[in-house]
Parts: C-alpha cells; structure tokens; sequence
C-alpha cells in the first residue's frame, strides 16, 4: 500500500482542507472562462469595446445559482426521458458560444451535447437538407444546444449566394412544418437569436485579429458579414417574421453585454421548461477493500510527465 494515501478520523481536518480547495478549483474554472472573454488589447489601448455594468460579484453568485438550477433541469430531464432542442443563432462574434460554455460547464456531456456543423460535404449538399440536422436530434432524456442550425439557409446560405432563390423560398415553406413534427414527436424546441449593434461586432473583430488566443475564431465569412451587414439584417428580419411560429417562437437576446446576455438567456431556459428537482437517493461511500497481500507494481519513472510546474 506504498505510496496511497489513508483517511482516518484524525485526518479529517486535511480531508476538509481538500475538499475546499477542490471547490476554489472549480472556481478557477470561471476566471479562466472570463480572460477568454477579456477584449484587452482592444479595450485597453484603443478604448473602443464594451463594458458590463454588472457588478462582477453578482455576476458570479447569478450564474452559480442558475447552473445549479441547470442540473437540476439536467437530472429532469434524465429521469422523465425529455427532449430537448435549443437553437442559438445570431450574427458572427454575438456570444452564441459564450453561453454555450456556461450551460454545458457543471453538465453531463452524456446528458447535454453541443451540436456545431461544419459546411455540408458533396454528399450532404444532395440531401434533404434538414437531413443532416435530423441525425443530432435528442433522445430521450437528452438535450442538444445547436450552435447554429437549419436556419444556416436563412442567413449565411441567402446572403453568400450559396443556395438558390427557390431552395430559399422551399426553407420558408419546410421549417415551420420541420418544427412543428418536432415538436408533435415530444421534442420541446427553443430558439434564440443573439442581438448586437455593429459597433459592438467592430469591437468583437478588432479583439479576435489582434489577439493570438482568438484568431482561430476568425474566418473570412467574418470579413464578409462586415462588408454585408446590411443584406444580414434584412436576411433576419425575413427570418424571424417567417418562422415565428407558436409551436416554436423566437426570442432575442440583448447582447451587447455578454454577462447579462448570458444570465437572462439562461434564465429565460429554466423559465420555458417545467422541470422539476429530482430527489437523489443518499450517497454513502463505502470503505475500501484491502487485502494484505496487494502490492503496488512500480511504475517505471520514463512513464511519468516531467513535472515542470
């Protein structure tokens, strides 16, 4: 038993001391999240870029409550077999995948996946072409975030030139009644359209080009919706008024402050669904079995990671 560790009621005030810093741990994981979000090069020396007005303390105690509402959503869920789509559109740089990250950051990724579709293949271009999206659908007891969806056709698709006006036109026709199957087959469907102005996408760009820990979120499709911001606006303004639907409504989401973008979005989920907290028999951890003839093989020391830190 060399080099394993026992717990023995002595031991419980460093057993606490461990558990806290797991806690502070998991903490961290929030900060780290938040200097992804840090438009410093922008910010700080070209004063351009926006500014929560959020109190950083209620930020933080807002999101933790309602991420421990989402497991509670999550185990609901599980147990009563759910399923459930949320849809998450907007302009390039409007936090889709901001909050993304912190509805999935305390989940089960078993439970809750992402969905982020690449451009369809030659295959995928002769399909149906809500085909592809179909195979991601939920079964029961799981919930699928799209991060961008079918209504790629309505926006990009449209504006880019890379479908036809009447393949166009067959999309206004087909994704009401695509929602509404959905939603007759037990699939509860959300959608929400992420709002920014276009100086706060001029500032999210300037960020991402200047700051080597973003520029892989940056694509040439980016260059384009500046250059056609207008031909997008009109895209979705047709896009909202032809598939707000009572089977499926959109909602916006005021964007232009990620963190209250982030807290009314989520809270607007838990709001939408009828969960319920799911009572969680006791958890009793048993004793470790041990056995006197056990011994430890050693692990040869080429194996280990150098321990650089």
């Amino acid at each position: 038993m060399s080099g394993e560790e026992k717990t023995h009621p002595a031991d419980l005030g460093n057993l606490y001391q461990r558990m806290s810093q797991e806690v502070m741990d998991s903490y961290d994981e929030f900060l780290e999240l938040e200097l992804e979000d840090a438009d410093s090069l922008i910010s700080h020396e070209t004063g351009e870029g926006h500014h929560s007005t959020l109190d950083r303390r209620l930020y933080f105690r807002e999101l933790l409550r309602l991420q421990a509402e989402l497991v509670k959503l999550q185990d609901w869920v599980q147990f009563t077999k759910e399923k459930v789509v949320i849809v998450f559109e907007g302009r390039d740089s409007a936090g889709k995948g901001g909050v993304i990250k912190r509805i999935t950051q305390r989940l089960n990724p078993r439970v809750v996946r992402v969905a982020a579709l690449p451009a369809p293949n030659d295959r995928e271009r002769t399909q149906w072409y809500f085909q592809r999206y179909v195979s991601h659908l939920p079964a029961g007891g799981e919930i699928v975030l799209f991060d961008r969806s079918w209504y790629n056709r309505a926006g990009v698709e449209h504006v880019m030139g890379f479908c036809t006006d009447e393949e166009y036109e067959e999309f206004f026709r087909s994704a009401p009644e695509f929602e509404r199957m959905l939603v007759r087959s037990g699939i509860r469907l959300l959608k929400y359209w992420f709002s920014i102005s276009d100086g706060e996408q001029h500032s999210r760009f300037l960020s991402r080009i200047h700051d080597p820990l973003k520029q892989w979120k940056f694509s040439p499709m980016d260059l384009q919706s500046r250059v056609r911001w207008e031909a997008y606006t009109k895209a979705k303004e047709v896009m909202l008024e032809r598939t707000h639907i009572e089977e499926a409504p959109w909602w916006v989401v005021q964007a232009v402050d990620k963190k209250r973008a982030r807290l009314n979005c989520i809270s607007h989920i838990l709001e939408s669904l009828p969960y319920t907290e799911v009572e969680r028999p006791e958890v009793i951890l048993p004793e470790r079995t041990r056995h006197p003839d056990y011994v430890r093989h050693p692990i040869p020391e080429a194996m280990y990671v150098p321990e650089r830190y």
